[in-house]
């Protein structure tokens, strides 16, 4: 603790890590899925990530010169923001698609509020529901390329594979009977979906890349993925291949790691932490099973952002000395 307690004014204990460095270990974290999902769309999925993150970057830049904030775009936050939203994106949409995503990501969600560390909801994820909300046909369903060269990745009596769905989540929406060998393209990413979801294994060794730098802890993405496993085993016929496509297809797995973890808008407190990580899967497990959407884990962590503040009021360790008011 030497050189580090300060006997002065709050704050009083200086982080050994600052946050650029922080957010450049989750930058270089997300480049595996970044990578593979550019080896598997081809050079268009470059450029959404590209645009993505550029345009995050630019906006940050032009509002902090504009307003004159404090905040630097050195802290690679604003470019941590744009590849996420990227890899939240199909490789086929129009460049200004996610252009205009970053910039609602920004300038709405993150700076109108303050900047870093005063945004409500993830800026990422608050960026792909706008875009979602404002475009569907252009993120949802046949925006997705057709992976007819990418395997099958679930057989039923009515042969679904991914030449006739694009993502695996849609096929298990449809009732398929998911085979040990679809588990496998799907750990691996021999799928269809968005940029950045398609790997497992990629966004497995970035999460547990985080864990080691202590950049997050095993709290949050290990309740939020054992709530969605557990969840489609007891409501989706029993089966452990299903709820294992669960964990593996789409974005939960990016999300739990990335996105849920996120510090301005998950609870500080351990306990806070597991209630908000249950409530991310349980919301996730409800909009896959029940609700329009094949995928459900963007609106479950921007819904569980929201409740953060109130789960984390009610679990915050008592003040010593603290007198109940009607003491």
């Amino acid at each position: 603790m030497e050189g580090k307690f300060r006997v002065s004014s709050s704050p009083h204990i200086i982080a050994p890590r600052s946050t650029s460095q922080i957010m450049r270990d989750v930058f270089i974290a997300l480049l595996p899925s970044a990578i593979i999902g550019v080896f598997m769309f081809g050079t268009q999925a470059f450029y959404v990530l590209l645009a993505a993150t550029f345009s995050a970057i630019f906006t940050e830049y032009a509002i902090v010169k504009m307003f004159k904030r404090s905040g630097k775009v050195s802290d690679v936050s604003a470019a941590v923001t744009g590849l996420l939203l990227g890899m939240n994106l199909p490789s086929t949409v129009p460049l200004w698609i996610p252009i205009l995503g970053s910039m609602f990501a920004i300038i709405i969600v993150k700076q109108a509020f303050g900047g870093l560390g005063h945004n409500f909801m993830n800026p990422a994820l608050a960026g792909r529901a706008f875009l979602v909300a404002c475009w569907p046909a252009r993120l949802l369903g046949s925006a997705f390329v057709e992976a007819r060269e990418l395997g099958s990745i679930a057989v039923s009596s009515t042969t679904i594979d991914a030449t006739s769905y694009a993502t695996p989540l849609v096929s298990l929406k449809a009732g398929t009977i998911i085979l040990p060998d679809s588990l496998l393209s799907l750990f691996i990413g021999n799928v269809g979906g968005c940029i950045g979801d398609v790997s497992s294994v990629a966004l497995l060794i970035g999460g547990l890349y985080l864990i080691f730098k202590k950049v997050i802890t095993w709290r949050i993405p290990t309740i939020y993925i054992l709530t969605v496993f557990v969840g489609t085993f007891f409501l989706d016929g029993f089966s452990i291949l299903t709820s294992t496509a669960h964990v593996l297809a789409g974005g939960l797995l990016l999300g739990a790691f990335f996105m849920a973890t996120d510090y301005t808008t998950s609870p500080i407190t351990k306990k806070g932490q597991l209630i908000f990580a249950f409530g991310c899967g349980l919301l996730t497990v409800i909009i896959r099973l029940y609700g329009g959407y094949p995928e459900g884990v963007s609106y479950a962590i921007l819904l569980m952002n929201i409740v953060a503040p109130l789960v984390e009021r009610y679990t915050r360790p008592k003040i010593f000395g603290e007198v109940a008011l009607n003491a």
